[in-house]
């Protein structure tokens, strides 16, 4: 698998497009990472609902994908899928800025009663660093630029656009959830030294992909679209207190 893939160079592009929350901390927003225990523990929040926000033809591929990584992860009692075809308010590419405008002027707050949201934006167009592919812009928001998946599919279709897709939303999912190193600091040495908040295992779906691969040419083997072994521990050990939290807007 190790052939493959990494491809998702595609995913990952760059450190600064894998999550643009640059120095946003905002109470209600948050950096990417900032509601990591609001979902990994049910003190609070004891449902969740994963809301996917797309323009028409832009359907999410991989929502049952994320919902099932969120249950084997999460401790909640339910946890919803909603979907919602909008129209965004944007032309031309796209800022981090602009997702999170766009999330916030069309979504509510992420902590509501007892229910946790979590917002998955699909519009058309590409991010403004045209080799990204998704991106996660603050503690609930995350976009995915299918026009730029699409492009990024492997010669004869492998990797294919749905499992790049698929990579990408599970990927940005595990910068919600705060890996790798984004809001504590890991007991396991596998954060890629060279590019922070990746693993260093290219058998993880938070793998760093040398950004000058070109994912056409792995045409064998399967992108990755679950968490490793070390990922899984670190969160476990937020969920249970033995590993620190730090930056959250809830706890």
């Amino acid at each position: 698998m190790k052939a493959i893939f990494l491809a998702i160079t595609l995913v990952l592009a760059s450190l600064s497009g894998c999550f643009g929350g640059g120095d946003l901390i905002q109470e209600k927003k948050g950096n990417p990472g900032g509601l990591a225990l609001a979902c990994l523990q049910d003190s609070q929040f004891t449902s969740m609902e994963l809301i996917f926000l797309y323009e028409e033809g832009y359907e999410p591929e991989a929502s049952d994908l994320l919902k099932q990584r969120l249950d084997q992860e999460c401790d909640k009692s339910t946890i919803r899928i909603r979907k919602e075809i909008v129209d965004f308010d944007h032309s031309g590419s796209w800022s981090s800025d602009d997702v999170r405008d766009q999330r916030w002027d069309l979504g509510s707050d992420a902590m509501q009663g007892n229910t946790l949201r979590w917002y998955f934006l699909f519009p058309s167009g590409t991010y403004e660093k045209d080799s990204v592919l998704g991106v996660a812009v603050d503690a609930s928001t995350v976009a995915i630029f299918k026009d730029s998946v699409a492009d990024a599919e492997g010669f004869l279709g492998r990797p294919s656009a749905e499992e790049v897709e698929r990579s990408v939303s599970v990927h940005e999912l595990g910068h919600l959830l705060g890996l790798v190193n984004l809001v504590y600091t890991s007991p396991r040495d596998h954060e890629d030294s060279e590019n922070k908040g990746h693993s260093n295992n290219d058998g993880s779906v938070m793998y760093w992909a040398i950004e000058s691969s070109d994912v056409g040419n792995f045409i064998s083997g399967d992108l990755p679209d679950e968490f490793d072994e070390d990922d899984k521990a670190d969160l476990n050990g937020l969920a249970d207190g033995s590993i620190s939290a730090k930056d959250q807007i809830w706890s």
